[in-house]
């Protein structure tokens, strides 16, 4: 879907519209960045792992320098990737526990309990 710029458009449906094709986009990315943590937790061997604050910070902090690099408010930008990240971390969590759970665990598999 293309959209019409910003600076261009001089209707509300041309801006609607723009809106739309962001939103589509954003969607997008969204469902694509919850991949890569399903890919972390496939990864990660430990569930303690996946909540990692200083990995959190640090995104955060990229990011509201990228925004402020565009001229977006930091604020807006921090409060948004704060509720992404835990968002993340919830979603990763899931599926740590889901991929684990689909595995046999070896005290199962000998009838030894473990721990």
């Amino acid at each position: 879907m293309t959209r019409p710029s910003p600076e261009l458009a001089t209707t509300m449906q041309e801006v609607r519209s723009g809106v739309d094709a962001i939103d589509a986009e954003l969607v997008a990315l969204l469902a694509e960045r919850m991949r890569f943590m399903d890919a972390a937790a496939r990864i990660k061997p430990r569930r303690e792992e996946v909540r990692d604050e200083t990995r959190k910070a640090e995104v955060i902090a990229r990011v509201k320098a990228l925004a402020a690099e565009r001229g977006l408010a930091t604020d807006l930008v921090e409060a948004l990737w704060e509720r992404l990240v835990e968002a993340s971390i919830a979603h990763e969590l899931r599926a740590w526990d889901r991929l684990r759970a689909a595995r046999p665990h070896p005290e199962r598999a000998t009838g030894r309990q473990t721990g």
